[in-house]
């Protein structure tokens, strides 16, 4: 078993993106949400070591998610992300997360944290299983960015 702690940015605002819209039907296109039914977003978000963007980088979550409720109070998302690590003891290793990520009442603090499955990885965490707890430690309505800190159990060989 193995447990991580490190920080995830999803950055959609800016100059240097790290999330982008790459796909919206167009029967959702006038759909008041910030993020419509059937919207697919592809990312390739920074995790850090500290809770600042500007923190030591330890790897990347690439990936894609999927805006899949058609209520636009209760945004939930369905995410497939791979979460590779570039330095450290698992350089090289990643772990993979497939999971539904429901967002509505999305605040920092410590009282929110949402649950995602971890199905699969590779290095020294292959064949893993486990989950990933998320906590906003930053968000803002207006830009869509987010800093939240990520705790990681794994069972793996």
């Amino acid at each position: 078993m193995t447990r991580l702690r490190f920080f995830y940015h999803d950055i959609p605002s800016g100059k240097n993106p790290t999330t982008f819209l790459i796909a919206q039907a167009n029967i959702t296109q006038d759909f008041f949400s910030p993020s419509p039914y059937g919207s697919l977003y592809s990312m390739d978000d920074p995790l850090t070591l500290g809770p600042e963007r500007t923190s030591k980088m330890v790897g990347n979550a690439q990936g894609l998610y999927i805006a899949l409720s058609r209520d636009p109070t209760k945004f939930t998302a369905v995410t497939y992300a791979d979460f590779a690590f570039t330095t450290g003891k698992f350089k090289g290793s990643s772990f993979s997360l497939f999971s539904r990520y429901p967002l509505t009442d999305f605040v920092p603090g410590p009282d929110i944290i949402r649950e995602m499955a971890i199905v699969g990885g590779t290095g020294a965490f292959r064949m893993a299983t486990g989950f990933a707890l998320f906590r906003a430690t930053s968000s803002s309505a207006k830009t869509g960015d987010a800093s939240l800190e990520v705790d990681v159990t794994l069972y793996h060989y």
